[in-house]
This record gives C-alpha cells, structure tokens and sequence, in this order.
C-alpha cells in the first residue's frame, strides 16, 4: 500500500486487536500523511469486506521519533513481542498479524 507506493519503508509491524504498531522510516511524505493513507485504506478495505459503514480507526496517533544511536533492532523486537505481552499467543510466530524485515 504505501511502501509500494514509495512513501516508507515499514521495518516491523503488528497490528493488535484494537491498534497498530509500526516501525517506519519516511521517504518522500510526513508521518501525518502516511497515517492518513494507512487509515483511509484500510479502513475502505475492512469496511468492504466485513460489509459494514464507519471509522474504523481513531483519531489521531501517537507517534515517537527514533534516534540514531537507539537500537533499532530492538525496538523491533520490542513491537513484534505485543501480542506476547498482551497474553495473545506465547510465541511471536504463532501470531499471523506481524512482519519484520529481521525476524
């Protein structure tokens, strides 16, 4: 959707029961844009198939900017383990919702 469309490249992701996590580094757009198209399509796309009307998503987002010198793999890791700290599954990979591209 936005990484094909040149916009971020997503780094890891898990989308939870009632939210996202996502490690993201922007290209050509700001992050305010890219949640926009993120919310705007999936919202179409789930709306369609589930046959149903309405905000999906809610307002806004929280977002942290990373520095250079933080450990960008662990905080990888970190976003992969939410369903594991929510009690969803035991293993990451029993999870189905969740990609990285060093895991």
């Amino acid at each position: 959707m936005v990484q094909e469309d040149g916009w971020a490249d997503f780094l890891t992701w898990v989308v939870m029961p009632d939210h996202l996590h996502c490690l993201v580094q922007l290209r050509d757009k700001t992050l305010a844009e890219l949640m926009c198209r993120i919310k705007s399509r999936s919202s179409l796309a789930v709306n369609q198939a589930l046959g149903r009307r309405g905000r999906l998503w809610q307002k806004g987002y929280h977002d942290r900017a990373v520095r250079r010198e933080e450990d960008v793999k662990g905080l990888a890791r970190y976003v992969v383990a939410n369903p594991i700290r929510a009690g969803l599954v035991t293993r990451v990979h029993d999870y189905p919702l969740w990609d990285a591209c060093w895991l």
